[in-house]
C-alpha cells in the first residue's frame, strides 16, 4: 500500500499503490498533498530515527560529563562529521572544507597528492535517494536500469519496460519506481500502455543523469551507506567521492568512495555495476601504496554473487562484495 501524509495537518492513512504520484485534497483538511510509495517513506523515518539515535548519544554523553563535573569529550581534532540534527540525505554540509581536511591530511602522511571533489558529497540534490533504492532493490530494477543506459547510449529518445511475466506485486513496484524517476527528473515522461502491458519512458539526456545510470549510482549507494553505518553507532567521520590521487612517481588515480572513521580508520570502496576483472591488479597495488589492510578495501561489484566474492576475497586479498553484501561488511568494520 502507498502512504498519504497531510503536510499541513500530518493526518495519515493508507492508498492504493496504483495511487502513487497522485495529489489528493486531505480529508481532514482539505490540503493538497501527493500520495508516495511506502519505501519513499520508510527510507525517509529511517533518517530521522539514525538522526535522533546521534543526538541522544550526544546528550547522554554530555549530561554524563557534567554529571561528574567534568567537560564533555572533546572531538577529535582529525575528525569532521555532520552537525547534530543534520539530514545526510538532503544537506550540502559534508562539502566544506573542515570536513574534507582529515581525507586530505591522511593522504598527505602517505605522501600522496589529493584532490577532493567537494560537490561530489553534496545529497541536497535526489541522486542519493533514487541510488539507495536501487541498492537495495536491484535484482527488480536492473532491468530498468539497463534499458535506460542502453537508450541513452544509442541516442533513443525513449525505452521501455515490459510486464509480461511478472508478479502484479512486481508490476506495481517497477510502476512506483518508474513515477519516483519522474518525479525527481531522472526521465522526462512515463506513459503506462496497458494494452501492450508495458510502461514508456522517456529518458533524460543531461550529463550528469547519464553519468548516473553509467554506474555513479553505486557510488552514492556506496557513500550513504557509509554515512548512515557510522551515524547509527555515534562514530565521527569524513567521507569523500571521486577522490583524484597522484602518487610520489606521478601516477594517478580515482578513488570512488573514502570514509575516515573517527580521525583514524580508512574505508576505500571501489564501485564496479560492469567489468572489474581488469582492474584487480591495480586495486592490489593501490592497497599496499596505502598501507591497507584487505578488509578495508572494498571492490563493491553491482549483482556479484555471494560466492563468488567470497572466492575472490580469499584470492586477493581485497574485500570483494555486492551491494547487498556492502552493507553487512560495512556494519562489521564500523
Amino acid at each position: 500500500m502507498a502512504i498519504f501524509r497531510c503536510n499541513k495537518c500530518a493526518h495519515l492513512q493508507e492508498q492504493a499503490d496504483s495511487e502513487i504520484g497522485v495529489t489528493l485534497a486531505c480529508p481532514r483538511c482539505d490540503h493538497p498533498t501527493q500520495v508516495y510509495p511506502t519505501i519513499f517513506f520508510v527510507t525517509r523515518l529511517l533518517e530521522k530515527y539514525f538522526t535522533a539515535q546521534r543526538e541522544v548519544i550526544r546528550l547522554t554523553t554530555a549530561a554524563t560529563a557534567g554529571a561528574a563535573g567534568a567537560a564533555p569529550p572533546a572531538k577529535p581534532a582529525d575528525s569532521a562529521g555532520p552537525p547534530a540534527g543534520v539530514d545526510l540525505s538532503n544537506t550540502d554540509r559534508m562539502t566544506s572544507n573542515e570536513q574534507h581536511q582529515p581525507i586530505a591530511d591522511w593522504f598527505r602522511r602517505k605522501q600522496v597528492s589529493v584532490q577532493i571533489a567537494a560537490g561530489a558529497v553534496d545529497t541536497s540534490g535526489f541522486f542519493d535517494e533514487v541510488a539507495t533504492l536501487i541498492g537495495r532493490n536491484l535484482p527488480l530494477l536492473k532491468e530498468v536500469l539497463d534499458r535506460i543506459r542502453w537508450a541513452q547510449q544509442k541516442g533513443y529518445a525513449s525505452t521501455v519496460i515490459p510486464f509480461d511475466g511478472k508478479s502484479p506485486a512486481d508490476v506495481q513496484s517497477l510502476t512506483s519506481f518508474c513515477r519516483q524517476l519522474y518525479e525527481y527528473s531522472f526521465v522526462a515522461k512515463t506513459v503506462p500502455n496497458k494494452q501492450k502491458n508495458h510502461l514508456l519512458l522517456v529518458v533524460q539526456t543531461a550529463p550528469a543523469i547519464r553519468h548516473f545510470f553509467n554506474g555513479e549510482w553505486l557510488e552514492w549507494f556506496a557513500l550513504m551507506s557509509c554515512m548512515e553505518q557510522a551515524t547509527a553507532r555515534g562514530k565521527q567521520f569524513s567521507c569523500a567521492r571521486k577522490l583524484g590521487l597522484t602518487l610520489a612517481d606521478g601516477e594517478q588515480l580515482e578513488v570512488d568512495v573514502f570514509l575516515l572513521l573517527d580521525g583514524g580508520l580508512p574505508i576505500l570502496i571501489e564501485c564496479k555495476s560492469g567489468e572489474y576483472r581488469q582492474d584487480i591488479d591495480k586495486y592490489v597495488g593501490l592497497r599496499k601504496r596505502l598501507g591497507l589492510s584487505g578488509t578495508n578495501l572494498i571492490l563493491c561489484v553491482a549483482g556479484l554473487e555471494d560466492e563468488i566474492a567470497k572466492g575472490l576475497t580469499a584470492m586477493y586479498d581485497l574485500s570483494f562484495v555486492s551491494e547487498r553484501g556492502l552493507l553487512q561488511h560495512l556494519g562489521r568494520l564500523v
